[in-house]
């Protein structure tokens, strides 16, 4: 191994280490109000981790190359020829290789799994219909519908059934991490569980944000959330029911 090697060697270490330990000490996530952000939020440290030493590598050669054989003026002469290193080649094809595979598994296949584990054990039903640029709600069991906010029971797990009226959009909610397109013509679904109390009040996150670009007022498409107890939900409910009966 020559000494330029040995430096990139050295350099890719420290980067990757440095690296390692911001992603480690530092979390960028909003609030995870659901069981399924845990999920997510794991899949995509994962995923920061398997990249930082890749990125590390590029980082190394790039700056070792440019403070070492940078030049302030242009050549006069061609550089001598380089060879492909097949062992580095077949080395490389290597380990992206059985990092793409491991992705795959995981957290590819066991998120998928680990997020739809509780598709069939289903305690409360809404659906929800996109409009440009409002969103309604409708709890069918209790009959209620509403477009000023949602309101869920915590440790409930609750399915959500999407459709759009007009154009696409996508449901997504940043503090339960769940997003799902809105599709004329069909249902789409998908599930949280929420498991922290809050609302749009104290956390923006709590909000059904318009994920799809679908006109000009998509930016502002959003509907408040509130997680609350159940004998909170269940009192809302009610307070609901003699509105959605002058509709």
């Amino acid at each position: 191994m020559n000494r330029h090697a040995m430096i990139v060697g050295a350099l890719w270490v420290v980067f990757t280490i440095a690296g390692e330990a911001v992603v480690l000490s530092f979390s960028p996530f909003p609030v995870a109000a659901s069981e399924q952000a845990a999920v997510v939020d794991d899949a995509f440290t994962l995923l920061t981790l398997m990249a930082v030493p890749v990125f590390s590598l590029v980082c190394a050669m790039l700056l070792y190359s440019g403070l070492r054989f940078g030049q302030n003026s242009q050549p006069d002469q061609d550089g001598p020829p380089t060879r492909n290193n097949k062992s580095i080649v077949w080395v490389w094809l290597f380990v992206t290789t059985v990092l793409t595979i491991v992705m795959i598994i995981h957290p590819g296949i066991t998120g998928i799994l680990d997020l739809r584990a509780d598709d069939d054990n289903i305690d409360l039903v809404v659906q929800l219909e996109a409009r440009q640029y409002f969103w309604n709600v409708k709890f069918p069991d209790a009959g209620v519908r509403t477009t000023k906010e949602l309101v869920l029971p915590i440790d409930e797990n609750v399915q959500f059934l999407i459709m759009a009226h007009d154009v696409l959009h996508s449901f997504w909610v940043p503090a339960f991490r769940v997003k799902i397109d809105a599709v004329p013509g069909m249902f789409t679904k998908v599930t949280a569980t929420p498991n922290e109390l809050g609302s749009f009040d104290d956390d923006v996150n709590f909000r059904i944000q318009c994920a799809e670009l679908c006109g000009v007022g998509h930016a502002t498409m959003q509907l408040p959330v509130r997680v609350v107890e159940r004998a909170e939900f269940d009192q809302w409910l009610t307070e609901q029911k003699p509105i959605a009966a002058r509709r």
